[in-house]
């Protein structure tokens, strides 16, 4: 007999929410067997639990990881027709990733120029204000020609 997993244990193995993993088996990603009110989960649905949770984190969809399952289960081993389409959804990942970066890239250098913009409008700020600060010194140290006069 092959060994079954309770949903806490897999919430516990995975580090999920039991909710979450309720949330997969309404997704069709996860098909435990019940006893009574009690799901029971099998090896298979252990491995598909730990997949889902890796092609989330590579930014597939839950639609798109069911799919690739579907195929798989058609088959014993998955098929030509699950690989070309694995190979294509990584294209497609890989793509977007490479435009994020871009994108990430393209907004760090905007912020540093507007970091610099801020500090050189600071520094000029600064300069205003110590030659303001300068006058109204001197101003001040320096009598008045009503002073003298008397």
């Amino acid at each position: 007999m092959s060994k079954t997993y309770s949903i806490s244990e897999l919430a516990n193995e995975f580090d999920l929410t039991t909710r979450s993993i309720r949330f997969y088996e309404d997704q069709e990603l996860l098909h435990p067997t019940r006893r009574g009110q009690t799901r029971v989960y099998s090896s298979k649905d252990r491995v598909r639990l730990k997949l889902t949770i890796r092609g989330k984190r590579l930014g597939f969809s839950l639609a798109e990881i069911r799919e690739l399952f579907e195929l798989w289960d058609e088959t014993r081993s998955g098929s030509k027709k699950q690989l070309h389409l694995m190979l294509s959804k990584i294209a497609e990942r890989r793509s977007a990733l490479d435009q994020q970066m871009k994108d990430i890239t393209m907004v760090q250098l905007e912020l540093e120029s507007a970091e610099i913009r801020c500090r050189q409008a600071l520094e000029e700020l600064n300069e205003k204000q110590n030659e303001e600060e300068r006058a109204g010194s001197t101003d001040k140290a320096a009598p008045s020609s009503s002073a003298t006069m008397h």
